[in-house]
């Protein structure tokens, strides 16, 4: 009987557009396994990254406001969902595989940092080689998820992941999209953070961008994802009005929130409490999980360490900090 795994994949090649990238072509995965009954392969990458501990930590992982009380700020889980919901509608409607797009887009900050891209700074300064999320997020996968063992994903996914922020371009459209919908969803869900935070507000957006894009989230995200759906073909693209109208959009949440000493406030403090667990524990490797020492002997400590460090909570690194640095009070 055939599979419906190969149903579907035989579905792709009657309803994707000529551009999709088509399951049954996958340049595979770096280990060879057996293919599922059911799962296509990048139904079962996305699977893998959905049910992986570097997932499930990005609920407690900063977007913008470092570690917020309020519940209805956006953590990294939030971001990487609003980023996939975006993501699928565009590679849905240009005929693209689906599938792959989503599992790019569930991935593609697996690497982040505590506190953000405060977190990501502070490792950048102090790992000798160097931190960049992406880069991280492709290690999470092979080498650091099933205690070193690796997720085992598809070279597509992989290069979607790692292409995601900047540089050269994924190798398929698919790829391209998350990178595009990745900047749309965080441009768009930090303005509303920031206006929730009293950072600013709506009407501070420049006229010419709000008459291009609109008043508001939806209508901006609503005027982004339809130029792309209309102006893509061999390439993921908007149309150049909306994208310099993005783009000047860009430079104002840069101006006004990213850069903004109120929304920074805290960010010393993060990037000190980063510093000394670094340095604590590459002095003290031996205090490492156990699941770290495999890579501190084929690796040296600091990469051990950051792996470590890369892989916290905001909360469990302020947690390790106390523990470490704060001394407990003497019981009565």
């Amino acid at each position: 009987m055939t599979s419906i795994r190969k149903i579907t994949e035989q579905n792709e090649h009657q309803t994707l557009s000529a551009l999709a990238a088509f399951a049954d072509r996958s340049l595979g995965r770096e280990e060879q396994e057996e293919q599922d009954d059911i799962r296509t392969c990048w139904q079962r990458d996305r699977d893998r990254i959905i049910h992986s501990n570097a997932f499930r930590r990005l609920k407690h992982k900063t977007q913008v406001f470092l570690s917020p009380e309020d519940d209805h700020y956006r953590t990294r889980l939030t971001h990487t969902l609003e980023v996939t919901q975006i993501a699928r509608t565009i590679a849905v409607a240009l005929r693209l595989n689906e599938n792959l797009t989503e599992a790019i887009a569930l991935g593609h900050d697996l690497g982040h940092t505590p506190f953000g891209h405060a977190g990501e700074r502070a490792l950048n300064e102090l790992y000798p080689g160097g931190y960049r999320h992406y880069e991280q997020s492709v290690r999470v996968c092979r080498c650091l998820e099933k205690e070193g063992k690796g997720l085992n994903l598809t070279r597509e996914v992989l290069n979607g992941i790692e292409r995601h922020t900047g540089g050269e371009p994924a190798f398929t459209l698919e790829g391209r999209i998350v990178r595009l919908a990745d900047r749309i969803a965080y441009v768009n869900h930090d303005i509303e953070d920031s206006i929730h935070a009293g950072v600013m507000a709506e009407t501070d957006i420049p006229p010419g961008v709000r008459e291009r894009l609109g008043s508001s989230k939806s209508q901006r995200i609503n005027t982004l994802v339809r130029s792309v759906i209309e102006n893509s073909g061999d390439d993921i693209r908007m149309a150049q009005d909306v994208q310099e109208a993005f783009d000047e959009l860009h430079s104002f949440m840069f101006l006004k929130v990213y850069t903004n000493p109120y929304c920074k406030s805290e960010e010393g403090k993060a990037k000190t409490m980063i510093a000394m667990l670094y340095e604590y524990y590459t002095t003290h490797p031996d205090k490492l999980p156990n699941q770290f020492e495999e890579t501190c002997l084929r690796e040296g400590a600091d990469r051990a360490v950051c792996d470590y460090i890369a892989g916290m909570t905001d909360r469990f690194a302020v947690h390790m900090f106390q523990t470490l640095f704060i001394p407990n009070s003497w019981p009565l």
